[in-house]
């Protein structure tokens, strides 16, 4: 039987064909025909990716429909009229994960790298993993699976976690959440449906709201959680410190990265190793071999500059990321360069956008992108950021030669698709002018 993606190259949904892919079954999927970052991996396992056409669906598959396609597609439509079975990437998620020790990672914010984090520190323990970055892996007989579990449109219901984790709850998806209290309604439900455990970012004044029945292991870098750090020590490529357990010392850890907010992320991850009983020298092993997640910080030098490229696209993912390149990068004058990719989120956040973006020394914003068509957002644009900006300007790919004037200086590229585009751009004028 062949399992038919339609939208293969989804972030989640590429994952997901990379995870059934390992466990054996029959993959292929179709989505358009432009390079998109979540492909290479499809490509390197020999998965097999289509252009969008009705033709593609044949009789005897078994369709996963992504979710940014609706039952106008034409694949979709196809799918219907040979009575195909067709699952929701959601849906089959669950399907996968019933049977398995299921650690759903959800949160407004971090879930990617915390499931990245969890990855890589239960990877000798044997762990099946499905991250929303275009990563997923899987070998039969792993107990464990760890999930970056989102919820948009109250997808993460959906699943049934062993052990929750929630980061952080934050009022984002205006265009399907109502307002914060409708937030704190789904993340609540989806804590008591783990079997075990809750792991919530003690912090974050939100997850202390929830009305939750389960056991709760708080974790944070204030005194009052159950996990938390002490005697901090930074320097400029990593952080040591110790790891304090319900007011007893745990282990000394050195972490290979700078920033608060990745702290915390890694602190998630050791909450559940204390949970579970993970060895502490294994832990300690493999929190030094930590990894960021696809387009989370990751750092390049170019020329005489650093060159960041990050996935941030709310508020607080802005901010988070601008101070952990401050941090890091002390000496350094600091450009921001952000493209917003939901109309909605710019309506709601502009003014958010504008305070986060005012810590860089200077801020660039790019034309709102579009994730998907949304109705009534048609006066909604860049410049509703930018107003607000202490030292911020409008920028394209043809005003790209604006950057050519930073030397030694921190590029921050911020957004959740295609800014790349920009930087590729000023790449190649810098090398052409040889800035």
């Amino acid at each position: 039987m062949i399992y038919y993606f339609i939208g293969i190259k989804g972030s989640g949904m590429a994952s997901l064909a990379e995870v059934m892919f390992d466990l054996g079954y029959n993959v292929m999927g179709s989505d358009k025909s432009e390079h998109f970052f979540t492909e290479d991996g499809l490509v390197k396992k020999g998965i097999k990716i289509l252009e969008f056409n009705k033709d593609n669906i044949k009789e005897g598959m078994t369709i996963i429909q992504g979710n940014a396609f609706n039952d106008e597609h034409e694949e979709v439509i196809r799918a219907h009229e040979l009575n195909l079975k067709i699952y929701t990437y959601q849906e089959m998620i669950a399907k996968l994960t019933d049977d398995t020790k299921l650690i759903a990672i959800s949160g407004c914010h971090g879930k990617t790298t915390t499931t990245t984090m969890m990855s890589k520190v239960f990877e000798n323990v044997g762990i099946n993993y499905l991250i929303g970055d275009g990563s997923g892996h899987a070998k039969k007989g792993n107990e464990y699976f760890a999930l970056e579990a989102c919820e948009f449109k109250r997808h993460f219901l959906s699943y049934n976690p062993y052990i929750a984790v929630i980061t952080n709850v934050e009022l984002d998806h205006t265009d399907y959440y109502k307002d914060l209290n409708d937030v704190m309604d789904a993340f609540t439900t989806f804590a008591n449906k783990a079997r075990k455990y809750v792991v919530m970012c003690g912090d974050d004044e939100n997850t202390r709201k929830l009305k939750v029945n389960k056991p709760i292991l708080y974790y944070g870098l204030n005194d009052n959680n159950d996990v938390t750090l002490k005697n901090i020590k930074i320097d400029s490529e990593s952080t040591t410190a110790d790891v304090y357990i319900k007011n007893e010392k745990y282990e000394t850890l050195t972490f290979p990265f700078v920033g608060n907010h990745l702290l915390l992320n890694a602190l998630a991850v050791i909450s559940v190793c204390y949970l579970e009983n993970i060895d502490k020298e294994e832990v300690k092993n493999q929190v030094k071999k930590i990894e960021h997640a696809k387009r989370r910080f990751i750092e390049e030098a170019f020329m005489s500059n650093i060159i960041i490229d990050d996935y941030a696209h709310h508020p607080t993912e802005v901010k988070v990321t601008i101070e952990a390149a401050r941090q890091k990068y002390k000496d350094r004058y600091l450009v921001a360069i952000f493209k917003a990719h939901t109309k909605s989120r710019v309506k709601y956040f502009h003014k958010e956008f504008a305070d986060a973006l005012s810590l860089a020394d200077k801020a660039y914003v790019m034309e709102i992108g579009e994730d998907r068509k949304e109705v009534g957002y048609d006066d909604v644009s860049a410049q509703d950021i930018l107003k607000d900006i202490k030292n911020g300007e409008f920028i394209d790919i043809a005003s790209a030669n604006k950057l050519l004037q930073y030397k030694n200086s921190v590029l921050l590229f911020m957004s959740s698709k295609d800014i790349y585009v920009l930087e590729n751009e000023y790449k190649r004028l810098a090398s052409e002018t040889k800035i």
